[in-house]
Formats: structure tokens, C-alpha cells, sequence
């Protein structure tokens, strides 16, 4: 385990480094808006079309892999939200928190930390598993909470959610990517070359987009907070363990690289989506706060006990 933690050290290092700045205010809030776009839309989607225009398609799909991921990450969607409304929280919020505990920071740390962890390999199970929080799991929290609000379910609320993905460049990227990997045809040379180069500063840049994007965050509601981290950084992947592992008959890398992705700290677009609806956006904030420094230590578990799968 020690050897797999200073392997995962130099990416929690960037991340600290961009809290740092971001405390000393070397880095401000504005600054770290532009490096999480340039990320999200040049260099994250370079490194994402790479990895999707050299994946086999159809040995990547995998029906017991998704249902394993769904019914796992539904189980505990569900289990979240209750806790919430049994608490006393509002439907709108128990939404927000359930979504909290199951959505990991796959596009930003879980790619480049599980492909140079789990190997190459690994790259098709990380883009099935952000390929659903994006297209079922996002989903349903835009549907649900433009209904609560609505009183009603309306086809404008899907127009609106197509249009949503639509825009995404990481779904785009991934798209466009595996339907140029579909024609056979190799990249022109200065196109791979370019799209290497963009690519190769995802990494770096995205882990330190992170730390500082954390710098900023003040905590609320602690203790409900600490209950949302603790539902993503442990019962999302003893759940997703179980469905992977026994209930469905999936193959055990994927099933291990499904398991570490399920173990990631939660998504900072979890409080892009709150703070867009306005619905807890400090508690979102206090547990993606709480679940990443966290993570320095579960994930590294996480990984030594799937690595041995």
C-alpha cells in the first residue's frame, strides 16, 4: 500500500500546491475560472478525443459493466436522498446531496491518475463510468429538479437537457473521438501531434485547477457534509464492489477500474449544477472540500485492494 501512495502523492501534491496558491491569493478565483475552461475545453477534450479515436468500441461496451454501475450508484442515490428527507431537507436538496454521493471527480483526476495507476487499460472503463454520470446521473438531477420547481414534467426540460449535453466538450470529445476511431484511419501527423501536446497539459493543469478551486470554498453544515463524503468515498465503492464483484458477471480489471473511479472524491461539477439551481451550494462545497483531502488516503486503499483482483 505504501508503494501505491507514493505513486497517488504527486497527484494530491498538485492539488495542494493549487490550494496553496489559491489561499495566498497567487492564484484568484478569476485566474482559476480561465484554467478550469482552458481544462475543461481544450485540454481535458484533446486528451479525451486521443483516448476515444484508439478505443475498440465494441470491446468496450460491456451491458454487465453499465447495470453493475447504474443499479450500485442508484442504490445509493437513493439511500443519500432518503437520509435527507428523513432529516427534514427539501426535495430540491435531497436531489443535490444525492447526487453528491455518487458522482466522482472522474474527468479531472480519475482519467489521468487511473490510466497511469490501472494502465492503459483502464481508459475504457473510466470513460463508460463518466459517460454515465454525465448522461444518466446528471440527467436525472436536471429532470427532477426542474420538475420540483415546474410542479410538472415537460418536454421543454428535455430540450433544455439535450442542448446541455450537447454543449458538454467532454461528451463531444469522447463522441467525435470514437467516431474517428470507427473509420480505421490513423490521425494526419500534426493533428496527433497537436492533440498529444494540448492533451499532455490536462493533467497538470486540472489537478491544480482543483486545489485552487478548493482554496475558495467555505464550509456549512459540517456534519451533513462529512456524511456526504463519507457515502461517496466508502459506500459508493462497497456498493459498486458488490454489484461488479457478485451480482454481475463482469470482467475483474474493469470491475477493479470501476471500483477506483467509484472511489474518487466528489465532482466539483456537482456545485456547478447547485450553484446554477441555487440549491446548497455551500454544503456541496464543504463536502467536495472534505471528500478530496480525504481521498489522499482512501483512494490509495482503494486501489492496493483492486489492484490485487
Amino acid at each position: 500500500m505504501l508503494a501505491i501512495f507514493l505513486k497517488t502523492l504527486p497527484f494530491f501534491a498538485v492539488i495542494g500546491l493549487g490550494f496553496m496558491a489559491g489561499r495566498q491569493r497567487f492564484f484568484t478565483p478569476e485566474a482559476t475560472a480561465y484554467l478550469t475552461k482552458f481544462v475543461f475545453y481544450f485540454a481535458l477534450s484533446a486528451m479525451l478525443f486521443g483516448f476515444a479515436a484508439n478505443l475498440d468500441v465494441g470491446a468496450l461496451f460491456s451491458w454487465a459493466f453499465v447495470l453493475a454501475y447504474v443499479l450500485a450508484s442508484g442504490l445509493v442515490w437513493a439511500l443519500v436522498g432518503g437520509v435527507a428527507l428523513a432529516r427534514g431537507a427539501g426535495p430540491q436538496e435531497a436531489v443535490v446531496e444525492a447526487h453528491c454521493g455518487v458522482i466522482g471527480n472522474v474527468g479531472f483526476l480519475g482519467i489521468p491518475m487511473l490510466t497511469l495507476l490501472l494502465g492503459k487499460a483502464a481508459v475504457g472503463p473510466v470513460l463508460l463510468v463518466l459517460a454515465v454520470d454525465l448522461l444518466v446521473f446528471s440527467s436525472v438531477l436536471t429532470i427532477l429538479i426542474a420538475g420540483l420547481r415546474e410542479g410538472r414534467m415537460s418536454w421543454g426540460i428535455f430540450r433544455v437537457l439535450a442542448m446541455g449535453l450537447l454543449r458538454n466538450p467532454m461528451i463531444v470529445s469522447v463522441v467525435l473521438g470514437l467516431a474517428w476511431g470507427a473509420t480505421g484511419a490513423a490521425l494526419p501527423l500534426p493533428v496527433n501531434e497537436f492533440m498529444t501536446m494540448l492533451g499532455a497539459a490536462a493533467t497538470p493543469c486540472a489537478l491544480f485547477a482543483i486545489g485552487a478551486s478548493l482554496a475558495g470554498r467555505s464550509a456549512e453544515r459540517m456534519e451533513v457534509a462529512v456524511w456526504l463524503a463519507f457515502a461517496k468515498l466508502v459506500l459508493h465503492p462497497v456498493a459498486v464492489a458488490v454489484m461488479a464483484l457478485v451480482v454481475f458477471p463482469v470482467d475483474r480489471y474493469a470491475a477493479g477500474v470501476m471500483i477506483a473511479a467509484a472511489a474518487l472524491p466528489v465532482a466539483g461539477n456537482v456545485f456547478i449544477l447547485a450553484q446554477h439551481f441555487g440549491v446548497a451550494p455551500q454544503r456541496v462545497s464543504t463536502s467536495i472540500l472534505i471528500s478530496t483531502a480525504v481521498s489522499v488516503l482512501t483512494v490509495t486503499a482503494v486501489i492496493a485492494l483492486v489492484e490485487g483482483l
